[in-house]
């Protein structure tokens, strides 16, 4: 199976490249482990709280500053506490070209698919 067929089924898009625009955690953590970007957008307090130890951290009031730390030609994963600023934030890079989607469930569901948080 082709990457673009793997991008194409985790995503839940069809051959014409649209892409869902949310995920669930298992398909977050796959995308992740093969080289998506995880982006969580929430505030500061929430990130030292606990995050993904490889999430690059913008939270969603300053998600223009977003792309200059995103790769473009790799999917983004946008995480938060429940889904509600992801699916903002994964509409706003779509827009702006991204292949970008919301985890379904924030870190909870993050962490019940296995997924580490450290503080």
């Amino acid at each position: 199976m082709s990457l673009t067929s793997t991008l194409r089924r985790l995503f839940g898009g069809s051959d014409d490249d649209t892409l869902r625009p949310t995920i669930d955690a298992t398909h977050a953590l796959e995308l992740v482990r093969d080289g998506a970007t995880l982006l969580d957008v929430r505030e500061r307090s929430e990130w030292n709280a606990g995050h993904a130890p490889r999430a690059v951290h913008v939270p969603l009031g300053e998600i223009e500053k977003a792309p200059r730390r995103l790769k473009q030609d790799a999917p983004v994963v946008v995480m938060c506490a429940s889904g509600m600023r992801s699916r903002t934030a994964a509409k706003h890079l779509r827009t702006l070209g991204f292949a970008a989607t919301s985890l379904s469930g924030g870190i909870a569901a993050w962490r019940a698919a296995g997924g580490d948080v450290r503080r």
